[in-house]
């Protein structure tokens, strides 16, 4: 039975890995994040009767990287799935250099111990298409890099540096580039989990620029399909796409919620001014996922926002206890 590693397993998209991984028979699986493991709420697989294939390792990329690279040597894990990023927009304004020490500098040193392991099978990198700017038309992975935001800058530093190891000792590294996840379990601050909060609280939805950016929204667990088949079958030096069929305006995805929640978009939402660096669209490509894997997203985005919808009020008790906005660790 194999070993995958999922680094930045606390995260929305690496726990839900972790629980898809779980679901499967074929893998052991060693979580790692730089915060305490969080409960069911948040950790689908916490609720799986069976986590005798899982053990949580607690550690920081920036921090503990000595301690980190010991265990991985000592665990020899076939795959490495990484989740690990300083993943917000709006306040890499503020820090910018914690974005980069993340998302450019711990990554790279990640990837020069990772180079020259043999039982290193397969590196998957989780990267963003926020590094192309705004995505209009028909973007594919060999899609220029125009970041407009300093999270945006880091991550492609940071995709540019794994690509010279790739380039130069045959780094065995795929990379995912996934559009905009969303689903049960997400942090409470995103837009999608937190339409369904407000309106459940009487508060206004903040619809910046009036909502009319374009997104591509990815139910989880469709993202966590691709990944897997990245993990199993992806190629060295590749980057895969995982998007929708097309996108849609921010303000439709609110409407959708206030429509799961018997709401009035008019009487719940109000314009505000746009947000700093905010890309007018974000559709991609992902043919090559869909070619090769035979993937394709099987949750439309109205199923998902009614399971949002409903996990909210299921665990409403516990939900409008948590921080609704977003905190920053450095």
């Amino acid at each position: 039975m194999k070993t995958v590693v999922v680094i930045g397993s606390n995260s929305f998209s690496g726990a839900d890995f972790v629980d898809l991984l779980l679901g499967e028979t074929a893998y052991n699986v060693v979580g790692v994040s730089r915060s305490p493991e969080k409960g069911p709420l948040f950790l689908a697989y916490r609720s799986r009767a069976d986590l005798s294939r899982y053990k949580f390792i607690q550690a920081d990329l920036n921090h503990d990287m000595d301690r980190l690279l010991k265990t991985l040597g000592e665990l020899k894990p076939a795959y490495i799935v990484n989740f690990a990023a300083q993943s917000e927009v709006a306040p890499s304004w503020k820090n910018p250099d914690h974005w980069f020490l993340t998302n450019a500098v711990a990554i790279t040193r990640l990837a020069n111990f990772l180079k020259d392991q043999p039982w290193l099978e397969r590196y998957v990198h989780i990267s963003s298409p926020e590094v192309y700017g705004t995505c209009e038309g028909v973007v594919k992975e060999d899609g220029p890099l125009n970041p407009s935001t300093p999270y945006a800058a880091s991550k492609a530093a940071g995709d540019l540096s794994l690509f010279t190891y790739v380039k130069n000792f045959k780094f065995p590294m795929s990379m995912i580039r996934a559009t905009n996840v969303y689903g049960p379990r997400q942090q409470l601050f995103k837009i999608i989990p937190r339409s369904a909060i407000y309106l459940k609280l009487g508060k206004v939805i903040e619809l910046h620029g009036g909502g009319h950016a374009v997104k591509s929204y990815i139910h989880i667990r469709d993202v966590s399909r691709g990944e897997l088949a990245a993990m199993e079958r992806g190629r060295t030096g590749e980057i895969y796409h995982l998007s929708p069929d097309g996108g849609v305006a921010v303000r439709d995805a609110v409407k959708m919620m206030c429509e799961a929640l018997g709401k009035t978009f008019e009487a719940g939402t109000k314009i505000v001014a746009e947000r700093l660096g905010q890309d007018k669209a974000y559709v991609i490509d992902s043919t090559k996922a869909r070619t090769e894997f035979g993937w394709r997203p099987k949750i439309s985005l109205r199923e998902g926002i009614n399971e949002v919808a409903q996990w909210v009020d299921k665990n409403w008790d516990a939900v409008k206890q948590a921080p609704l906005d977003y905190i920053h660790k450095p």
